[in-house]
């Protein structure tokens, strides 16, 4: 009689299953894999505690473009959510033993064998889950990476640590995480800013009439030839820093379009000559943060070149200031408090260490200063403030650093405020935690369209975009809503 016979339906099905999950592992132990032996092993032991998908993730990180750094944190944060399940819920849930080695040949077997369950496999998971998370937000290295991570997931069969099923399990697990941490944060593909209010622009399909000036100081080199690589008649000016604004202004009184290629500042200064020549607006990044390109959807010069040979613009807001007789514009944000003081440290240090080390050090040494808060009148009411953030647009993300803003024409401008109190480090700690939409007495966040200021006193610092200025007494903060037409690549064309 059949050893099957006494079994209920659930358990004879699951018998063959195992039964031809064992053996799929004994033909693989059987087959002769030509070249594998000197990679799979290698792979499988580098893959051990994500060692491999974090060098990975750093080299991706490397390559200093924000798709493949937002790709490589993606990837890691798959894998975190993969694994964390795989051990506290994979694991425990099914008691598995570890296949017999008997079949596998020795050259294949791994020195440590792995002591916990088998099922399902971390590795797969692990893999699987990095490849799935940075496809998902770059495909062209996620191509590169999924045979990476399907040769770690066939080690484990090979080596013979797991059976087939479980690498499928660990595989189909480490996409679900992939696929779980988009849910919660959606790529940028997902999140795609609008596209209006549209502007009528000249399509440039040599980007003949597109006078670009670039910072030097920016690291703008190689973007300025791929710009031109790809829009050759266009008319490429690179100067330092001190000549920016006034080849800015020649090039705005010559060009169709303007374009520049720098940080925050340099955009800053083109934004508002652009303005003032009424001349549409052409921005590649090309500095550190870059928020104002980034936020419109151009990431580089492949995405400029599109917009501008097929005409694609839109019109966004600004924001300007006012205050005793000084005013300025702004795209990204002005702010007074301790941020100013922190701009202005940082960059006294950045020639000397870097700007991302001058920015830590700076923070350090404003917030361990013996000051006291801001003075100012604000909806009334006299107030002590430790920070006074004015977005230009509604930012998205939770926390009191900016975030990104997915429309540059909503008419709004995003105020976070840290109140004066004791301890500003503590506060400003606690409204970044707590979000902007936290009300508390410790900070607060509103959207407003016009922003009055009085009883600042003199030589109160503001920042904006990167620059600092003095102003003093009153100080408003207004919008000039679609005010200024910027070239960006439009979805669906």
């Amino acid at each position: 009689m059949s050893p099957d016979v006494d079994l209920t339906l659930p358990e004879r099905g699951r018998r063959r299953l195992m039964n031809l999950d064992s053996r799929l592992f004994e033909f693989a132990a059987g087959r002769n894999w030509p070249a594998a032996e000197p990679v799979l092993p290698r792979l499988s032991r580098g893959a051990n505690h994500g060692v491999l998908w974090f060098a990975t993730a750093a080299a991706m990180a490397a390559s200093r473009t924000p798709r493949s750094r937002r790709a490589a944190a993606r990837g890691l944060a798959s894998l975190a959510l993969a694994s964390l399940t795989v051990n506290t819920l994979g694991k425990r849930s099914v008691r598995r033993t570890r296949p017999a080695l008997d079949p596998v040949p020795l050259a294949r077997r791994l020195k440590h064998r792995p002591v916990t369950t088998s099922f399902p496999s971390g590795h797969a998971a692990s893999a699987v889950a990095f490849a799935a998370g940075v496809a998902l937000e770059s495909p062209a290295w996620g191509a590169a990476v999924a045979p990476v991570a399907w040769s770690v997931a066939l080690s484990r069969v090979y080596t013979g640590v797991h059976f087939p099923s479980d690498v499928l399990a660990g595989a189909a697990l480490g996409a679900g995480a992939a696929f779980a941490v988009r849910g919660l944060v959606p790529t940028r593909a997902q999140v795609v800013p609008p596209a209006r209010p549209r502007a009528d622009v000249p399509a440039l399909p040599d980007g003949e009439g597109l006078v670009m000036v670039a910072n030097t100081a920016s690291g703008t080199a190689e973007r300025v030839r791929a710009l031109h690589d790809g829009l050759p008649l266009a008319e490429i000016v690179e100067c330092e820093p001190d000549y920016v604004r006034a080849e800015l202004e020649k090039a705005a009184a010559r060009a169709t379009v303007l374009g520049v290629c720098g940080g925050d500042g340099t955009v800053n200064a083109a934004a508002e000559i652009a303005l003032r020549h009424g001349v549409p607006l052409a921005v590649l990044p090309g500095g550190t943060l870059n928020h104002f390109a980034y936020d419109l959807g151009v990431e580089g010069a492949r995405d400029l070149t599109r917009a501008v040979r097929q005409g694609e613009a839109v019109r966004v807001d600004a924001g300007r200031f006012t205050s005793d007789g000084r005013e300025g514009v702004f795209v990204n944000a002005c702010s007074l408090g301790v941020y100013p003081e922190l701009v202005r440290e940082r960059e006294r240090w950045s020639k000397r260490i870097g700007g991302w080390p001058a920015g830590v050090l700076g923070a350090l040494r404003v917030l361990r200063a013996d000051r006291h808060p801001l003075e100012a009148e604000f909806g009334g009411r006299a107030r002590p403030l430790w920070l006074l953030f004015v977005g230009n647009g509604t930012y998205h993300r939770m926390g009191l650093a900016p975030g990104r803003r997915t429309d540059l024409a909503d008419g709004r401008f995003d105020v976070r405020l840290v109140h004066g109190g004791r301890r500003p480090a503590l506060r400003l700690l606690a409204a970044a935690v707590a979000g902007p939409l936290t009300r508390s007495p410790a900070h607060a966040a509103v959207q407003v369209g016009r922003l009055h200021l009085s009883g600042v006193a003199p030589g109160t610092l503001l920042a904006y975009d990167g620059e600092v200025t003095e102003v003093e007494g009153e100080v408003t903060v207004e919008k000039l809503p679609e005010a200024l037409t910027v070239y960006r690549p439009l979805p669906g064309n």
